[in-house]
């Protein structure tokens, strides 16, 4: 009997532990102020390879420019929910799934940079923008001034024989894209538009493209120019963005759609460090020194209390 009541008090420990880490695992439902009051934590998932907007530092510690923006949502909503011992967790995320992460309610918030395009916009809400983004290109500093010449769109692009040579060159070069990013679908549709078969190999992180570029199985990288440039600048030479933006994409936060309260936080967050002049340290720090259209982009989009 004693060895009876112990093994069902053992089950009785066993199922009731199982029941508190299930508890702690499983998202709680409601929205995301709800959950950060009932948790006493935010949860914050961020994209590894995406430097400088979000990447892991040497330490294994979330870093980069949106990182920091996310920090100062986390220190508002310590304000605003007067919680000033919240827990902020950082959870690393795939690019592939990394809002189905916020739609599941794994993450209150995703911290990295993204386009914001009405197809994404069904599936989650997006924050003021942080950053005038836009899809370029990369290609090895030893390619030749013909191929420049065509991406960079230099030349007599009216007339039919300079289209047609230049598709031509386009047609027997190899382009990587990152899977799961707007530069995936416009290479798709410009591919499409000009009737270019041409050989593209997604990769899963900017790292892979330019890994690629080097070892010269592909030619060409398109991607979001900041994350590019950040490339070039820690490679050094053998590397060059051309100068050339092909489309104009504002990034933003996502969030949880339908989600008001925390929407208006993290725009108040915000907003509140482009009206103080904070971001231009934050902007500094991750690209540069801001030229007046990025302090100008910042003022357009504080939006008033």
């Amino acid at each position: 009997m004693p060895r009876l009541r112990a093994l069902a008090v053992a089950a009785v420990v066993l199922f009731t532990t199982a029941q508190l880490v299930f508890l702690d695992a499983a998202p709680v439902p409601g929205g995301a102020i709800s959950r950060i009051r009932e948790t006493g934590r935010l949860t914050i998932g961020y994209r590894a390879d995406a430097r400088p907007f979000s990447f892991k530092d040497d330490a294994g510690n979330a870093a980069g420019y949106s990182i920091a923006l996310c920090q100062k949502i986390a220190d508002q909503a310590k304000a605003d929910l007067q919680f000033p011992a919240l827990m902020v967790r950082w959870v690393p995320v795939e690019g592939t799934s990394r809002f189905r992460a916020l739609q599941d309610g794994q993450i209150d918030l995703l911290c990295g940079g993204d386009t914001v395009t009405l197809g994404r916009r069904a599936e989650v809400a997006f924050s003021i923008p942080i950053f005038p983004g836009g899809i370029a290109a990369l290609v090895r500093s030893d390619t030749s001034a013909r191929l420049r010449d065509v991406l960079e769109g230099r030349g007599q692009a009216f007339q039919p024989v300079w289209r047609a040579s230049a598709t031509r060159l386009l047609q027997s070069r190899d382009f990587s894209v990152v899977t799961g990013t707007t530069a995936e679908t416009w290479l798709a549709g410009r591919m499409k538009d000009l009737d270019i078969v041409a050989a593209v190999a997604p990769v899963n992180s900017y790292g892979n493209g330019v890994q690629r570029l080097v070892d010269r199985q592909s030619d060409v990288l398109f991607g979001e120019r900041a994350i590019l440039l950040d490339s070039v600048k820690r490679r050094g030479r053998g590397l060059v963005v051309l100068d050339r933006l092909f489309t104009y994409e504002p990034l933003a936060l996502a969030l949880p759609r339908g989600d008001e309260d925390f929407r208006l936080l993290v725009d108040r967050a915000l907003s509140k460090v482009y009206r103080s002049g904070e971001i231009g340290d934050l902007y500094t720090n991750a690209f540069g020194e801001p030229d007046e259209s990025a302090l100008t982009f910042f003022r357009q989009n504080t939006l008033p209390e």
